[in-house]
């Protein structure tokens, strides 16, 4: 794993100002484009594959549905962006990256449309690009190419380990997200897993049901307000997002409870971020430079022929145990 200082001699900014980058510390003034560069540093750094660039002649279209500042709230979709960046340059395609409302008349041979899109968005895209590829839009597209995540096996991880740590009380900290262009509410397929499991165990109470926007900011506001309105928490909470997560923390800290003495937390995407928070941060790892290259080596297969059904890819996850599950010893 990457230190602190490695980031910072790569970054060319001082220890103290990547962890209070990488902690999302509210105090800290300094620029986006400092803490750009600390993440992808950070993102960079830990995940390391090089390989020999090779000969392939394509060109592909990536759109994203975050823009830059979104990214630095939520560095998932940068994680997905920068594996796909890396496997293009590998092997030699060429990426035009383009916003879906300036999308240009350059003659591409397939689209990579990261993100969540509403139909209206879908459609424009169809009209640019032969070949669609969709990552992580599970839930606002059918009857086209896709990579999604296999949240169901993810919660599972979650759910079993609490249960294994004999938790009772299991709550969940959900994420709320809508399209761009439409404002549709997508559903959070953590929560609709979550809940269907421990029904089925006949542990769901939905008053350990929290929810916040997928920021760090609005993890923190939600847990805030949560922990104000009740004494009767859960020991053991999911959460949707590490960024979630680390805004949850916060707030858990500031009202005096321990993690993971009182809350056992498990989160979900194992971002870099999550190695260097205190406590570090147990989570269900999505390979999501992985993704990222998978994406553009699928592309590359999708552009040699026309299959007669759409190629769905789901990608399994990984249970990561840190110390925000992991009890001191005494």
């Amino acid at each position: 794993m990457a230190t602190i200082k490695d980031i910072a001699d790569k970054a060319g900014v001082s220890p103290a100002t990547v962890s209070r980058v990488l902690n999302y510390d509210p105090q800290l003034s300094v620029g986006e484009s400092t803490k750009k560069e600390i993440f992808e540093v950070a993102e960079r750094l830990n995940y390391t594959k090089y390989k020999q660039k090779q000969n392939t002649q394509l060109t592909i279209r990536l759109v994203q549905w975050y823009n830059k500042e979104e990214e630095l709230e939520d560095l998932y979709y940068l994680a997905i962006r920068l594996g796909i960046e890396k496997k293009a340059e590998e092997l030699n395609v060429q990426l035009l990256k383009e916003p879906l409302e300036q999308l240009s008349e350059t003659n591409v041979q397939a689209t990579i449309a990261l993100g969540k899109f509403d139909q209206n968005q879908v459609k424009e895209l169809e009209k640019h690009a032969e070949t669609l590829l969709f990552v992580d839009s599970t839930g606002t597209i059918s009857g086209h190419n896709a990579i999604v995540i296999d949240f169901e096996q993810g919660v599972e991880l979650a759910i079993d380990h609490f249960i294994r740590e004999r938790h009772q009380k299991i709550g969940i900290l959900s994420g709320i997200e809508y399209t761009k262009e439409s404002q549709h509410q997508i559903k959070d397929l953590r929560l609709k897993f979550f809940k269907e499991q421990l029904q089925q165990l006949k542990m769901y109470q939905e008053k350990y049901h929290i929810e916040g926007s997928f920021t760090v900011a609005g993890g923190y506001q939600a847990m805030k307000d949560y922990l104000v309105s009740t004494r009767d928490i859960p020991t053991a909470l999911f959460v949707s997002s590490d960024a979630l997560a680390i805004g949850a923390m916060r707030a858990i800290n500031e009202r005096g409870f321990s993690i993971p003495e009182d809350i056992s937390l498990i989160a979900f995407n194992d971002l870099s971020v999550s190695k260097y928070v205190n406590p570090a941060l147990s989570t269900i790892r999505v390979y999501t430079e992985w993704i990222g290259e998978l994406a553009v080596t699928t592309m590359l297969e999708l552009a040699k022929e026309t299959a007669p059904v759409a190629r769905k890819i789901t990608v399994e996850t990984e249970l990561i145990l840190r110390q925000s599950t992991v009890m001191k010893q005494k």
